[in-house]
C-alpha cells in the first residue's frame, strides 16, 4: 500500500508543531487531518477513520493519555495505530501510556525523518500482521490455514514449526533473539532450551528444503529470501 492510502490524524495544542508535522506527512504522501486537543480527535476518529494516530501527552480539556484510552476503548479502533508525541522523559508515564494502548513514542522536537521512518515502520508492521498471508514471490504462508506453499507445492508443518516460520518471515531481515523466539513462540507452556529451537529450525529447513533462515551465531535467527 502506498504512503497516499493511509489517514494519519495529528494532535497537538499547538499550532506550529501540527504545521510543521502535516507539511511533512503530506510531503511524504500522506492523508492527514489535525486537532488541537482530544474532544476534536474523538470526534474525528468517527468521520477520518485513521489507521495512524500522533497524540500529544500535555493538552487541554482531554490530555494523550485519557484520550488514548478512549480510542482503546472502542473496538472499531481497535487495528489503529497510536504513537504518543511527548517532550517528558517520565518512564513511568510511558509505561503508563503503553498500558492504555499506545504503539510507540516520538519525543520532541520533532525530527521530521525520523518522524516519517517510524510512522513508515509501524504502518509496515500492522500491515503484514493483519494480513492473513505473508507473500515473497514464490513462497506464501497462510496464517489462517497453517500452510506453505512454494511454487506448486504445499507444506503443512506442526503448529509451533509453522509459528516459529511465520514469526521469522514477518520481519525479514530482522535477528530474532534466542529469548524472545522462545517467549514469542513457547510462553509459559513449558520449560524449554535453546536446542529446542534449533531442531525445530533444522527440521522446518529440511521439510521446506530452501535457504531463508540464516543463524546468527550465539544470537538468534532471521529470515533472508532470495532468488
Amino acid at each position: 500500500m502506498e504512503n497516499e492510502a493511509f489517514r494519519i490524524l495529528a494532535v497537538d495544542d499547538e499550532n506550529d508543531i501540527l504545521e510543521i508535522i502535516e507539511y511533512n506527512l503530506v510531503a511524504n504522501g500522506f492523508e492527514v487531518s489535525t486537532a488541537n486537543n482530544g474532544v476534536d480527535a474523538i470526534s474525528m476518529m468517527k468521520t477520518f477513520k485513521p489507521h495512524l494516530v500522533l497524540l500529544d501527552i500535555m493538552m487541554p480539556h482531554k490530555n494523550g493519555l485519557q484520550t488514548c484510552k478512549e480510542i482503546r476503548q472502542q473496538d472499531a479502533y481497535e487495528q489503529t495505530i497510536i504513537i504518543f508525541l511527548t517532550a517528558l522523559s517520565d518512564e513511568q508515564q510511558e509505561i503508563q501510556g503503553l498500558e492504555m494502548g499506545a504503539d510507540d513514542y516520538i519525543t520532541k522536537p520533532i525530527k521530521p525523518k525520523l518522524l516519517i521512518s517510524r510512522i513508515q515502520s509501524a504502518l509496515r508492521r500492522i500491515q503484514i500482521e493483519k494480513s492473513k498471508k505473508i507473500q515473497y514471490q514464490n513462497l506464501e504462508i497462510n496464517r489462517e490455514k497453517y500452510l506453505i506453499r512454494i511454487d506448486d507445492k504445499s507444506f503443512q508443518l506442526p503448529k509451533k514449526e509453522f509459528e516459529l516460520f511465520e514469526l521469522l518471515a514477518s520481519k525479514p531481515g530482522k535477528v530474532f533473539l534466542r529469548n524472545e523466539i522462545l517467549e514469542r513462540i513457547w510462553g509459559n507452556e513449558v520449560i524449554v532450551g535453546d536446542r529446542t529451537i534449533d531442531v525445530h529450525i533444522r527440521k522446518i529447513r529440511q521439510k521446506l528444503d530452501i535457504d531463508c533462515i540464516s543463524t546468527v551465531k550465539g544470537v538468534g535467527y532471521k529470515f533472508d529470501y532470495e532468488f
